[in-house]
């Protein structure tokens, strides 16, 4: 057992499972590293698994800075379902027979022209809030109400894969982005609806997959294991970002 060591300070890349919110991975690291001063860098759906950015100690001050890192994302779109979450854990609002003429090109070409700048409106079953409470909650209750567009960027936005209904995907976008409405959206464009049943977030900014940890090998590491996982703050932030 790890008792407390306010000498851990760094960046720890958790590979969140499916299911868990980015607060509970948050509340299993305090549990297993035995500290408190740990923060994440970049909230996920509890749908998606993949890279959530840890900070550990004195590397929380680089928060700010990490959040607002571009990140890329591996996914998978239903086409022909529109949910009222926009993913799978919603209810199916509406569902559209495929036409057999579509095909992947039609929906590379989809994707591929919701690639740049633009403004995007979160989704009402989001952790967003207004005058103080989550949208989602307001959402439980049947309410709509006016949310304002944000500003983001979708880099590349490819498909890897189409086998009906499902297409797989990867995209890069700026912090902030909502990939289930990008999902959504392109269901839109295609006239058949669609969203989002799996996404895996592969990395944030320069911290990738490949170095993350789970959660159940980090409650079997070894303190020496686990300080050998923390990623320096200078790594990874310009020391004018501290």
């Amino acid at each position: 057992m790890i008792s407390s060591h306010p000498e851990l300070d760094g960046i720890l890349i958790v590979d969140k499972p499916t299911g868990f919110t980015s607060h509970d991975v948050v509340a299993c690291a305090r549990r297993i590293l035995h500290t408190k001063r740990i923060g994440h860098a970049g909230t996920l759906d509890p749908l998606a698994t993949g890279v959530l950015v840890l900070l550990v100690g004195k590397a929380t001050k680089a928060s700010q800075y990490l959040m607002s890192r571009d990140k890329e994302y591996e996914g998978t779109m239903r086409l022909g379902q529109v949910t009222n979450t926009q993913d799978s854990d919603g209810e199916i609002m509406a569902t559209v027979a495929l036409p057999e003429s579509l095909g992947a090109g039609e929906i590379a070409a989809a994707m591929q022209k919701m690639e740049g700048d633009q403004y995007q409106t979160p989704p009402m079953f989001s952790a967003k809030k207004v005058q103080g409470v989550p949208l989602y909650k307001l959402a439980r209750r049947g309410d709509e109400v006016p949310r304002e567009p944000r500003f983001i960027h979708v880099g590349k936005f490819s498909l890897l894969n189409y086998t009906a209904p499902d297409a797989s995907f990867r995209v890069s976008c700026s912090k902030g982005t909502y990939v289930r409405t990008l999902a959504n959206d392109v269901g839109q464009a295609l006239g058949v609806g669609a969203h989002l049943v799996a996404l895996r977030r592969t990395a944030s900014g320069q911290l990738d997959i490949s170095q993350a940890v789970t959660l159940a090998d980090l409650e079997k590491m070894p303190l020496q294991d686990i300080r050998a996982r923390l990623v320096p703050v200078w790594q990874a932030v310009p020391s004018h970002a501290l």
